[in-house]
Parts: structure tokens; C-alpha cells; sequence
């Protein structure tokens, strides 16, 4: 299983997600988060591998080896929780269903959605992803910003087209 594979569940019946529909709803859009959501978890543990290397090298402390390990527990949490975390739009309800021990859902109804915007910033555009920020009728939003989306401008069009109504001009 490659990494697009893992990050997108298209027109496939995860049970993971099934859960958390309603009988009349069928998911349309399941996505995972980026993977560059574990760049720096990574980024620090490998920075620990070295720093613990490192010192082990100098001084011959093994005790040093534990913060490390920490930092690769850590990691490991990390990829879990990123692992069973999607965003899911359907034609009701938008959701974003994440935590490993506690299960979180955040759900906003697609009729209370007012607008969506994209944001992209350098390093997104250089990985592939961007930030939606959804915009709702009301004062307190359980869903606003859901950052390191994948395939951001597909994703973009195919939630504008749900909330927005999509006229199909072609001349089939």
C-alpha cells in the first residue's frame, strides 16, 4: 500500500469511518491528513538519535538513551492517531474524526456552511497540501480550520461543488 492509498479512501467501505455515518448517508469524501503533519515529530526524533548518539559517543551515558526513546514513543502516537484521523464530507455533514483512545468527531451540518477557503502556504505547495477554513452561520464553530489536506485544490472543487451546487453545462 502505497502513501496516497493510505492517505485517501475513495468509493471503498472503511469501517473505521462507516461508523460515524448515519444509515442514509454514503461518505463521499474520506481523506486522511497530509503525512507533512509528522514532519517535525520526525524530524525531532531523528535530531534525538543523533544528539543521543552523540553524547553516547563522549561521555559512554546509555541513561541518555531514554529521552530518545521517548521521542520515538512519541512518533509512534503520532502516526497512530494520524493513522485513524480523517476528514469526511458528505452530502449532510462535514466531520473531522480523530483521537486513539478518546474518539473525537467534529461535525458541522452542510447546510450551516457559508463559505470555504483554501490557504496554501510555501512549504504546502512544495508538499501538496493547504488548510481549509470553513465558515459557518453561527458564533461557535466545532470545525473551522483542518489543516495538512491533501490534493488541496481536488478537494477544494469537489467540497465547493457539495455546498455550492455544481451545473453540469456539458453538452452530453
Amino acid at each position: 500500500m502505497n502513501v496516497q492509498d493510505m492517505m485517501v479512501f475513495r468509493d471503498t467501505r472503511a469501517r473505521t469511518v462507516d461508523k460515524y455515518l448515519m444509515a442514509h448517508e454514503g461518505h463521499v469524501i474520506a481523506v486522511r491528513r497530509h503525512p507533512a503533519v509528522l514532519l517535525q515529530a520526525a524530524a525531532e526524533t531523528v535530531g534525538g538519535l543523533l544528539l543521543s548518539a552523540l553524547v553516547h559517543a563522549f561521555t559512554g551515558l546509555a541513561l541518555l538513551w531514554l529521552p530518545w526513546l521517548v521521542l520515538l514513543g512519541r512518533l509512534v502516537w503520532k502516526v497512530i492517531a494520524w493513522s485513524l484521523e480523517f476528514f469526511l464530507v458528505t452530502e449532510h455533514r462535514v466531520m473531522l474524526i480523530s483521537g486513539v483512545l478518546n474518539r473525537k468527531v467534529a461535525m458541522m451540518p452542510m447546510a450551516k456552511v457559508e463559505d470555504i477557503k483554501l490557504d496554501r502556504t510555501p512549504m504546502g505547495r512544495l508538499l501538496g497540501y493547504g488548510e481549509f477554513i470553513i465558515e459557518s452561520a453561527g458564533d461557535k464553530q466545532a470545525l473551522r480550520n483542518v489543516t495538512y489536506m491533501p490534493y488541496p485544490e481536488q478537494l477544494y472543487l469537489e467540497i465547493s461543488s457539495m455546498i455550492f451546487g455544481a451545473v453540469d453545462e456539458s453538452p452530453d
